[in-house]
């Protein structure tokens, strides 16, 4: 039976290219699409990034673990490439994960937290895989097992949204409607569609729905027990 864990780095545990970014009010990780060693001591990944990415980039340059970087996007979203050493003990539990044929599901979360910044993220693999690999993970890595539970795939429909409902929720996140604190409203929203903004009001109550109903789906996929 295919299991799945979920669970939590402290900042101890991190890798570099995420300690990059700590601290700036600037500029910080969503998530990372990927992370994986390519020769010894040596690793490469790829993040999103919201805030200023001129900050980006200047963290990247100054860091002396980073060898290479890229940054990309535009306004306050952005993607950041970067080649870089690690002496941290992610490489131990990346090597552990590989070895005991585990999955790492991609993308990893970050969050901040009272202690600090945290990665979050999910493994995939069998009872005996996972446990294995659970019991191997040094004490020098601060990892915590936030929950455990049996993998039940769910078949997804082709599209959640309409075209026009994504346009508009592509038009939303632009102008800033779902930033905290919100940067436009429904009215002006529906000035650039040509609609009332009750129409606005209630296509975005589907759309939310809609993503809201799939994003649950989707997380039954994860069975806890």
């Amino acid at each position: 039976m295919l299991r799945y864990a979920t669970l939590s780095l402290s900042g101890e545990a991190r890798a570099p290219m995420f300690d990059v970014f700590d601290g700036s009010s600037a500029v910080s990780l969503e998530s990372t699409r990927y992370l994986g060693p390519i020769e010894d001591g040596q690793h490469v990944g790829l993040s999103d990034v919201r805030g200023s990415l001129t900050a980006a980039r200047e963290l990247l340059a100054a860091n002396d673990d980073v060898l290479q970087y890229d940054v990309a996007g535009t306004d306050a979203r952005g993607m950041v490439y970067a080649h870089y050493r690690s002496a941290d003990p992610i490489t131990d539990l990346l090597e552990i994960l590989y070895r005991r044929d585990i999955v790492l599901d991609w993308p990893v979360d970050h969050r901040q937290t009272e202690r600090g910044p945290v990665v979050q993220f999910s493994i995939v693999g069998t009872d005996e895989g996972i446990r294995r690999a659970t019991a191997e993970i040094p004490d020098v890595v601060a990892v915590s097992v936030e929950q455990v539970g049996r993998l039940e795939p769910r078949v997804e429909s082709d599209s959640v949204l309409t075209d026009g409902q994504a346009a508009l929720l592509d038009l939303a996140l632009e102008h800033g409607y779902y930033e905290v604190p919100r940067e436009t409203t429904q009215r002006a929203l529906a000035e650039r569609v040509g609609v009332a903004p009750g129409t606005v009001a209630d296509r975005l109550q589907r759309i939310e729905r809609r993503v809201m109903t799939a994003y649950a789906e989707r997380s039954a996929d994860y069975a806890p027990e």
